[in-house]
């Protein structure tokens, strides 16, 4: 448990605080600006954690400002309180927009109210912000006149007091639906001979709950073994964790498994279904990381060449390897070019091509791109730099963007999603859909 909660500005120097146990000092947080100052003259990497003294520092870093979280006990979960820093940030986000300095020492009354209600005695408490806008309903840079009549102030929901914190009672909907989206976002750095040297699936399961009363969802995943035999332990939002089965590992390792809150993790740990009473609106019921090599969904094979009288030739060739009835929508390839590159002159076979002189680079859409297609373009431009036949060396990857509906790399499919609410019992209408789209990184190297 945390003994306190500080915001200090880009220094270390404490801006506002709220101390929630009498286990520290008042002056425990002049400590942490000497220790900060001095990491950072010996190293470029700070710790998270510094110690001093017996006092745990426990911080995060956002825009100008660090939020620190101080603790006596040597038992303290840093993992929760990592997770409550983030979110606190997350909240006050919600609430002033932009959260730095100044926004903070212009917006102390909202925070000290936040900060109370978030956490109690150090334990974390409430943390969805849309329970949290119920009663603390003061705008950010201004303060709400006082409230003569004790009927009309906002008071906490009944809902803060049950299990079910992250939803407000008395929902109602002319239709009820629950969209389910599947998505997995593909991170590959390959070669240009096609070796695949690094492969990752991101995960994200996210749901947009339009439901009334109080519903139990309960969503089921293929028959492929994926969530049997656990052994391994999964958390709330917590730590990451590694699935294998109990006697080999499974075609399908999951590495970073996180629930929301929501999901029931002893029904989930012992049966492997996913319970859970949802919020409402739209967010992130789960989400999860494989290392499993995968094949490239989109390739590109990339030739330079160099003429004499400084002029370059680039042919490109690009083929869908993914099922022939699969389509890969809004595909762009991004192709580096030498920075004094200029007069480009194209030829393609499909799609559309423009020149990006600020990004010093040959950008080639196309719109949709089918399963076992192969598609190719060439460009000529001229290269003031270069002389005689000489190759250019290029730096950059050339970058791949595209977005593959109805389709899953892994192979995790969604079974079922059954709703019920035992009192309303009304009619509802499950979606699902997936999607499998190019992550931050996916790139092929030139040289």
């Amino acid at each position: 448990m945390a003994s306190g909660v500080y915001f200090c500005d880009i220094k270390g120097k404490p801006i506002l605080s709220r101390r929630y146990r009498d286990d520290i000092s008042i002056s425990a947080i002049d400590n942490f600006a000497p220790l900060l100052f001095e990491l950072e003259e010996e190293s470029s990497v700070i710790p998270p954690c510094l110690s001093h003294r017996d006092v745990q520092y426990m911080f995060i870093q956002h825009e100008d400002l660090y939020v620190v979280a101080i603790s006596t006990s040597l038992q303290t979960n840093a993992a929760q309180i990592f997770t409550f820093l983030h979110k606190l940030v997350a909240v006050l986000g919600d609430y002033l927009k932009t959260v730095e300095e100044e926004s903070v020492r212009d917006n102390f009354v909202i925070i000290y109210e936040l900060l109370d209600e978030m956490m109690d005695y150090g334990i974390p408490q409430i943390t969805e912000t849309k329970m949290l806008k119920q009663y603390i309903t003061q705008k950010s840079f201004k303060l709400v006149k006082a409230v003569k009549k004790v009927k009309a102030v906002a008071r906490p929901p009944t809902t803060l007091t049950n299990s079910v914190s992250w939803r407000a009672e008395g929902i109602t909907y002319k239709k009820n639906e629950a969209f389910l989206d599947m998505v997995e976002s593909v991170n590959m750095l390959m070669t240009h001979q096609g070796q695949v040297l690094r492969s990752e699936i991101i995960g994200q399961v996210k749901v947009k709950s339009r439901l009334s009363g109080m519903p139990d969802l309960k969503l089921g995943i293929n028959d492929r073994g994926i969530f049997s035999k656990i052994t391994s332990d999964v958390v709330n939002d917590g730590e990451p964790s590694s699935i294998t089965s109990g006697k080999k590992k499974l075609n399908v390792e999951l590495e970073d498994l996180k629930f929301h809150q929501c999901v029931r993790l002893s029904k989930f740990e012992n049966e492997k279904i996913i319970t859970f009473i949802p919020p409402d609106g739209d967010f992130e019921l789960m989400s999860y990381r494989l290392t499993t090599p995968v094949k490239p969904l989109i390739w590109c094979d990339v030739n330079v060449q160099v003429h004499s009288q400084s002029r370059i030739e680039i042919h490109c060739r690009a083929k869908a390897q993914i099922k022939k009835k699969t389509i890969a929508n809004n595909v762009e390839i991004l192709i580096p070019v030498p920075d004094d590159a200029d007069t480009p002159s194209f030829k393609y076979s499909h799609g559309s091509i423009k020149w990006v002189p600020e990004k010093s680079a040959i950008l080639w859409k196309i719109r949709s791109f089918s399963g076992g297609k192969e598609y190719s373009m060439a460009a000529q431009m001229g290269l003031p730099s270069i002389s005689g036949n000489e190759k250019p060396k290029f730096k950059r990857p050339v970058q791949v963007k595209f977005q593959i509906p109805y389709f899953t790399t892994s192979g995790i499919n969604v079974r079922y999603l059954k709703i019920t609410e035992p009192k309303l019992q009304y009619k509802s209408y499950p979606w699902v859909r997936y999607i499998t789209q190019s992550g931050d990184d996916y790139t092929i190297r030139l040289n």
